[in-house]
């Protein structure tokens, strides 16, 4: 999974009573998923994430975060 350098937004909602998930290099959507803990809401952004990257024709676009290794 060292392809996803996307960065994952996770916030609380009391409204919708879960973690929600906002991918910001993907601005389609504010929430692109969302979890009932941290760590669901964790595995399910980067499912999203895997299955964006796999989508065939269209364009990626950069990651607007890097952390250097």
């Amino acid at each position: 999974m060292s392809n996803l350098r996307y960065e994952m937004i996770i916030v609380w909602s009391e409204e919708e009573d879960c973690f929600l998930v906002h991918l910001p290099d993907f601005p389609e959507q504010t929430y692109r998923t969302h979890g009932s803990s941290y760590e669901e809401a964790v595995r399910n952004g980067r499912e999203v994430l895997q299955l964006l990257l796999e989508e065939d024709g269209l364009p990626l676009p950069e990651p607007k975060f890097s952390v250097a290794q």
